[in-house]
């Protein structure tokens, strides 16, 4: 590469949280340029580890999808198109965005540099997707490589989906390669429940990733509707068969605060 970026890994305000493949997650220790009015703010939230994070690409002749708008800047010979082919194309981009919250076109960026992804206090995940096919909550997707099929995930029982709070479509990554998202906790906390032809059932919307193998159903949490009642659980997200579900220990609203 002909470019050189100054003062970015080398800055000691800078920490290298994770790195995949060639996904780079950069944390700021501080928020060095606070005003005046902001002081107080980002000193309790730097105290409760709420700190602008931000995601590096670094492409090499190879391809990456992002989600609509999260491109901050990028260096280097490296070419962006919407990724559709035919007006058919983004027709069922369209249809998708509507039933997964997420953006109708997500650019392609193919080439050879580095991109770097607009600051975030959400907590980024990155995930090495190795032949698998998982589902994931609305809104979390960020980026991911091309070498994975991102589609629609149906539930397989919309009377489930109605009731069980958690909508009736999701996107989902099938294949392998690296997989980007914007979760509302940090990979620390977060529960990974292995089932292996078992069932797992969820009082809440705690599930922010699981295994499209899995079956989803909203059931009583009693065997009767008395029953039910009188736990105080009422219905319950199961998700029955073999896979993986990963849970929120506690699920916490994301940040509001100006991330421009």
């Amino acid at each position: 590469m002909a470019f050189t970026i100054n003062n970015l890994r080398d800055n000691s305000n800078v920490v290298i949280k994770e790195q995949i493949g060639r996904f780079t997650v950069i944390e700021y220790k501080e928020d060095l340029s606070t005003t005046f009015e902001e002081a107080q703010t980002n000193y309790f939230m730097s105290k409760s580890n709420m700190r602008n994070k931000q995601l590096m690409i670094e492409l090499e002749n190879s391809e990456v999808m992002l989600k609509a708008g999260a491109m901050q800047y990028m260096v280097g010979n490296i070419e962006m198109t919407t990724g559709i082919k035919s007006v058919g194309g983004f027709m069922r981009n369209l249809v998708s965005s509507a039933v997964t919250s997420t953006s109708a076109i997500k650019p392609l960026y193919k080439g050879t540099g580095t991109i770097l992804l607009e600051t975030t206090y959400k907590y980024l995940w990155i995930i090495d997707v190795d032949n698998d096919h998982i589902v994931i909550e609305d809104g979390m997707f960020l980026a991911c490589e091309t070498t994975l099929e991102l589609s629609v995930s149906a539930r397989k029982n919309i009377s489930s989906a109605a009731l069980g709070g958690e909508g009736l479509f999701n996107l989902s990554a099938k294949g392998k390669g690296i997989l980007a998202l914007e979760a509302p906790i940090p990979t620390e906390e977060v529960i990974v429940v292995e089932l292996r032809n078992d069932v797992l059932k969820v009082d809440g919307n705690f599930a922010l990733m699981w295994s499209e193998s899995l079956d989803f159903t909203v059931e009583r949490a009693g065997k009767t509707l008395i029953g039910s009642a009188a736990s105080g659980e009422g219905l319950v997200n199961v998700y029955r068969g073999t896979g993986t579900v990963w849970l929120a220990p506690q699920m916490k609203s994301r940040p509001t605060v100006n991330e421009s």
